[in-house]
């Protein structure tokens, strides 16, 4: 079992701060496991809205919960969307010390009514698979076959984990979608979800989708945003900077998890991977994530950048008058580009670092660098615990 400590820590620091704490995230990502080992030390009441049992229990809600003093937790709150109106009521009686956690397999953007409803009062917490700040630098080539899912990852061998990502895409297809409330045929959204694995990496077209679909393409954009709603899929959307170029408006699409990616791309061992026209994109999806991770960068400050020039940079993170950019390079020799060049000029970026499949970094330009995958993870697993050590010597002072 591996541990998810600093996941652990975040939420607990929210339920310090709001009355309701949502942990959101895919299914079987191991959100009702983080939930446990939060409330394995207070006596939390738990309430499983895809049991039948408390789905019965909770008929009365307001009568239930009134009754309940300390943390509740509910799982799978999608279920019951009426309850967020509810607990906006429940939080704002000063005469009692609730605290809920939450747990969703919806992004905020499905659950709009919890935080239209509960503004103020909720804090949202992403959970996705074990990356590889969890995981370590030397276990990329496994993550990156596997993907993060903590059942696909923790198989006792390759054939194993693929078959359990099969059965994860059949059951999400065939009832996980209904049970969210999203009417789409399971096998109309296999077959998208199985195109847009070819799409990987690539700049969406809806028209080219709608025609190969056979529908408008603001059905194949609705299919598009219940992925991402999901968490099956990442919207990537362009910067545009105030040039005199013709900038790139549509934005990329990714599947998040590199194992459901294989699944349904059809390949089940390193070498099949290896040997595949999508490696370098789906490469590019392994460090792309992997780069948010690390750098804790939320959606809003993600962005893709490319030009019709030709002109382009994988990822921008934008933190206010920060500007950091990546490549990513399937290669063992990456080298400063003329179109970095042109990124570096244009986007006025304080560094730009060029992420390859290997150990080692080094300069490539001023303010420019080639770094290794591992380099990456082994430098913010040093800097990580750095801040730890430091958090806790500061603690210690304080105490005595």
């Amino acid at each position: 079992m591996i541990r998810r400590r600093p996941h652990q820590q975040r939420v607990l620091a929210l339920l310090e701060q709001f009355p309701v704490v949502a942990i959101l995230g895919a299914r079987q990502v191991g959100k009702t496991t983080l939930a446990r080992e939060i409330a394995a030390d207070t006596a939390a009441r738990w309430f499983d809205l895809e049991n039948p049992r408390d789905r019965t229990a909770l008929a009365e809600p307001q009568l239930v919960l009134e009754a309940i003093e300390g943390l509740v937790v509910i799982d799978e709150v999608q279920q019951l969307p009426e309850l967020f109106a509810l607990l906006r009521v429940l939080v704002d009686d000063p005469s009692r010390s609730h605290r809920y956690l939450i747990l969703g397999s919806a992004a905020p953007e499905l659950l709009r009514q919890g935080s239209e409803t509960l503004a103020g009062r909720i804090a949202f917490h992403q959970l996705d698979g074990f990356d590889l700040t969890e995981l370590g630098a030397e276990r990329w080539q496994t993550r990156w076959l596997r993907g993060g899912f903590p059942d696909s990852f923790l198989a006792v061998d390759d054939p194993a984990s693929l078959r359990w990502r099969e059965a994860f895409i059949d059951t999400f297809l065939a009832r996980d979608l209904a049970a969210m409330g999203i009417g789409v045929s399971p096998v109309a959204m296999r077959r998208f979800w199985t195109m847009l694995a070819h799409w990987h990496g690539q700049t969406w077209n809806g028209a080219e989708f709608g025609r190969a679909f056979g529908v408008a393409d603001t059905t194949v954009r609705r299919y598009l945003d219940l992925l991402a709603g999901t968490y099956m899929a990442r919207i990537l959307q362009p910067w545009h900077e105030n040039l005199r170029k013709r900038q790139v408006k549509s934005p990329k699409v990714y599947l998040r998890d590199s194992g459901l990616l294989h699944a349904l791309l059809g390949l089940d061992d390193m070498d099949a991977l290896q040997s595949h026209p999508k490696v370098g994109a789906s490469f590019e999806g392994l460090a792309l994530e992997t780069v948010i991770r690390i750098e804790d960068a939320r959606p809003y400050e993600c962005f893709f950048w490319a030009t019709h020039q030709g002109a382009e940079l994988d990822l921008l993170i934008v933190r206010g008058q920060e500007r950091i950019g990546y490549e990513f390079k399937r290669t063992a020799t990456p080298r400063r580009t003329r179109s970095m060049t042109i990124a570096m000029a244009d986007l006025g970026l304080d560094r730009l670092d060029v992420v390859w499949p290997g150990d080692g970094a080094w300069p490539i330009g001023e303010r420019m660098r080639a770094v290794g995958l591992e380099t990456l993870v082994e430098q913010h697993a040093v800097t990580a615990g750095d801040a730890v050590s430091a958090a806790m010597s500061t603690e210690n002072s304080l105490s005595s």
